[in-house]
């Protein structure tokens, strides 16, 4: 009996004895994906996670949308709070990584959490720029002004909205 050798399908010249679980085709060791129920080819894969992308582009939009205005209020009172905003931040954003996921409507898309992150940047740049208003048309105007204490008083914010941002994303992101 003559054994028949297998070739991977994406790369002829390479011998191989592994084959899709699900579609059977014939697959090297550096095509195999391995997922939980055993080894896949990458177009198996890929077909597998657009089914789950349910979400399009006016739920990132949306995600967008809703994770900059609720940065630039969270940021409001947690200002207020000096050092203690900073141990407050990453519950204000894990809450508004549930507020996104409702305004989705539970909808998955993988860059939910980079839109997301991103307008969170957004209201963070937001809040700076209120913040810093005063300053701006002092400087603006023409008059010597110096305001040794602006920097350090953004510093602040800029630390609430990192860990506020991280938790968001890290919450939208899920377990990988």
């Amino acid at each position: 009996m003559t054994e028949v050798v297998l070739t991977c399908a994406n790369h002829p010249t390479r011998e191989t004895s592994l084959r899709c679980k699900r579609c059977n085709k014939p697959i090297c060791a550096s095509c195999a994906v391995l997922t939980p129920v055993g080894y896949r080819c990458r177009e198996c894969v890929r077909g597998q996670q657009a089914t789950f992308d349910t979400a399009g582009v006016g739920a990132l939009v949306v995600g967008a949308v809703v994770s900059a205005v609720g940065t630039g209020v969270a940021l409001v009172p947690l200002s207020f709070l000096g050092f203690w905003g900073l141990l407050l931040a990453p519950i204000a954003g894990g809450s508004l990584a549930e507020v996104v996921r409702w305004a989705v409507r539970r909808k998955r898309n993988r860059r939910l959490p980079l839109a997301a992150a991103v307008g969170g940047s957004i209201g963070v740049a937001g809040y700076l720029l209120v913040q810093s208003a005063p300053w701006l048309l002092v400087a603006l105007s023409g008059q010597p002004a110096i305001v040794p204490g602006l920097a350090f008083s953004l510093l602040w914010p800029l630390g609430y909205g990192a860990l506020l941002i991280s938790t968001l994303y890290s919450r939208l992101r899920g377990i990988r």
